[in-house]
Formats: structure tokens, C-alpha cells, sequence
């Protein structure tokens, strides 16, 4: 018998308590019951963003939180900054694209944070752009990006800061209001932990004012339609129904956790993994500025097909990981460790890592990255 894990970075694993709600009856949307856990929502999801405005529920992915925030801001022919640091900063610059805006990217290298003096001299170069869009946490290099600095910037130059937060929102702190973020996004199949359906994103009064002059084209995506029917608690179309009832207890569960212990068990979670990680004798691909969301792990040079790691550990062992994508295939793996997670899970990760990298003939003496996990924990008291 075998049993399976989930520590990838996405979806990550449902809880026992929302997977029983998740299993329920449907119930019908246009209802007093239903209104009744959408304003809970409304008001659970406002406390996670550390905002007073409205975070508007999408039934998409957060890419489609990402499509909404460039349709609804923008008018084709504007210039928009984007940085790239990896897939998904990549995607900010090709959702720009698309809709006809001119896309200046900051393209840094893999696992690197951008430099905050570089983009300002990026923004400095382009004194007519209009927004800054980038990641919070890079989720294909497993790097944290300066939020703060790059929201300070787009201040100071009066532009908008659009801040994809997908796997760092309810993992690091990221005080929306206290911090004047202009947009922030995030998707439910990741520290909200739900499954996949759900993105979400809320937008400043300054992003709201911006958003009355965008002349770019959208329907389903209209984020003033949806925001009219959220302040009835109430959406403009169909919601996915079960995943907002299973929100509501997963927000919940993070209230009764507290706000300042999921962050603080979140960066305890990516240390262990970290040191387990250097226990092993292995290479973080972020290491100046790594994700507490997500840590990917540079394919040692004593494993010679880097794409067997996630297979192995998923196929003969039952625990799924992230392999590298595109450029990094097959050269590094991505380590989860948010969401649903305790030490345990980070333990069985490293202790499946283990011997797989035995297997391949990297040399592993058992035990060494479980315990430089352990001791991580104990000193931590988690």
C-alpha cells in the first residue's frame, strides 16, 4: 500500500475540515443562507489582504485574477513595467501583450530578487509608464521578490504597483493597506487551501480611480460589476459555490491560527526545509532571497537526469513535488512547504528526498536532512 502526499506548490493539500464542507449538498447562490457565508467571506478575505477594500471572488485561476488586473487598468498602447523573474513574472509581460500594452520587462536572472535600484532606473528610463507589475514570491525559482521597495518606488513615481501575491499571500506578511499596494492577487489552491477555482483580487482607491479611464475590453472579468454584487454579497455570475463554503471555514481555521503565527510557522517551515535542504549537500537556486512559500533545490551534478527526482518520488513513494519548468527542467526541483502544512509534512518530504537522491547516487547519509529539519523545529518549538 502506498499513500500519497501533496507538497507541491499548487494546489496544495485540503483539509480535513473543509473537505468534509466541500463534500456537502450544494446549496442554491441566490439565497439568504448563501449571502449570509459570502459576507463572512467578504469580511475573512479583507483580514488575510490587511485591507479596508473589497476583495473581489472570481471563479478562475490567478492567472485570471492576473487577466482581470491588466483588463481592468489599463487602455491598449499603455506602457506597463513588468518584471521577470521567472514563469510567472514571464506571464505578466505576455497578458500585457495581449491586450495591446507595451510591455517593458525587467528580465533578471533565475532565482534572483530584482535590485530595487535597477528598476528605478528602468522606471527613470520610462517616465511615462504606467504600473509596475511583478511577484511577491516567484513560484518557479522559489524566490521572494523586495514588495515593500518596489511598492515604495511605484509610489514615489506615482505609478500603480500590481502585485501577483499568488503563493505568498497567508504566508508572508503583506499589509495591503499599511503598505499602499495598489493591487493584490491570489488564487485559492494555495495558502488559502481550497482547491483550484477561486482567484481573488483587490484594488486601492487609486487603482479603482485608474480603472474608470481603462478602455481595454472585458465582460465576465469586470471588476466594478463584480464589486456592485459583492457589496449585496452577492456575485455577477455563477459562483463556485462548494469553494466558497469551503473558504469560509479555511479562513476560519487561519483566524483561529492568528495572522502573525501563520507567518511565523510558515517562515519556520521554509527554514527547516532550507537546512535540510544544506544538510544534504544540495544548492538553493534562490539563495540570497528565498521563498518561505516555495524552495527549489538545484539537481546536484551527481544525479545525471534531473527530471527522475519528482518522478521517482511521486511514482515509487507516493510524494509529489514540482519539477523545474521550462528553462530549469530537469534542473532543479521545488520543495512546497505552505498552505496545509506542519513539521511533519516538511519531514516526510525531506525524508522521501532522501532516498531518492540515494538511489540516483547522490550521497546521502540517511537521516542527516530529517534531522537538520528536526533540529530546526525543536529550537523553534513548533
Amino acid at each position: 500500500m502506498k499513500k500519497n502526499y501533496l507538497l507541491a506548490p499548487g494546489p496544495t493539500p485540503v483539509p480535513e475540515r473543509v473537505a468534509a464542507i466541500l463534500g456537502q449538498p450544494i446549496p442554491h447562490h441566490r439565497t439568504p443562507g448563501f449571502e449570509k457565508t459570502f459576507a463572512e467571506v467578504r469580511e475573512g478575505l479583507k483580514w488575510v489582504f490587511q485591507t479596508k477594500s473589497e476583495v473581489i471572488m472570481l471563479t478562475a485561476t490567478g492567472t485570471g485574477a492576473m487577466d482581470a488586473a491588466v483588463s481592468n487598468l489599463f487602455s491598449r498602447g499603455e506602457k506597463v513595467i513588468t518584471v521577470n523573474g521567472g514563469k510567472f513574472g514571464e506571464r505578466w509581460t505576455k497578458i500585457a501583450k495581449v491586450y495591446g500594452l507595451n510591455a517593458i520587462e525587467a528580465k533578471i536572472p533565475a532565482g534572483s530578487a530584482i535590485d530595487p535600484a535597477d528598476l528605478a532606473k528602468l522606471v527613470d528610463a520610462n517616465p511615462d509608464a504606467k504600473a509596475i507589475l511583478f511577484q511577491a514570491s516567484e513560484t518557479s525559482t522559489g524566490a521572494r521578490m523586495p514588495v515593500k521597495e518596489i511598492v515604495d518606488l511605484a509610489k514615489k513615481k506615482n505609478l500603480l504597483s500590481v502585485c501577483d501575491a499568488i503563493t505568498a499571500l497567508g504566508v508572508m506578511d503583506l499589509p495591503m493597506d499599511a503598505w499602499g499596494i495598489d493591487v493584490l492577487i491570489t488564487g485559492s489552491q494555495k495558502a488559502m487551501m481550497i482547491p483550484p477555482g477561486l482567484a481573488f483580487i483587490a484594488l486601492s482607491d487609486k487603482a479603482w480611480e485608474k480603472s474608470k479611464t481603462a478602455d481595454l475590453p472585458r465582460f465576465y472579468f469586470d471588476l466594478a460589476k463584480e464589486k456592485k454584487a459583492h457589496e449585496t454579497n452577492q456575485t455577477a455570475w455563477t459562483p463556485a459555490i462548494s469553494l466558497v463554503l469551503g473558504l469560509a471555514e479555511s479562513l476560519r481555521m487561519m483566524k483561529e491560527e492568528g495572522l502573525a503565527e501563520v507567518f511565523k510557522r510558515h517562515e519556520t517551515l521554509a527554514r527547516a526545509t532550507r537546512a535540510a535542504v544544506e544538510a544534504l549537500g544540495l544548492e538553493l537556486l534562490a539563495k540570497k532571497s528565498p521563498s518561505p512559500a516555495v524552495s527549489a533545490v538545484v539537481v546536484p551534478p551527481t544525479v545525471k537526469e534531473g527530471k527522475k527526482i519528482p518522478k521517482l518520488m511521486r511514482d515509487k513513494h507516493g510524494v509529489t513535488i514540482a519539477g523545474g519548468q521550462d528553462e530549469l527542467e530537469g534542473k532543479i526541483f521545488r520543495l512546497s512547504h505552505f498552505g496545509y502544512c506542519s513539521p511533519f509534512d516538511v519531514t516526510t518530504g525531506i525524508s522521501c528526498l532522501e532516498l531518492v537522491l540515494k538511489e540516483l547516487g547522490h550521497p546521502v547519509e540517511f537521516g542527516k536532512g530529517v534531522g537538520a529539519a528536526l533540529k530546526v523545529f525543536a529550537e523553534a518549538g513548533a
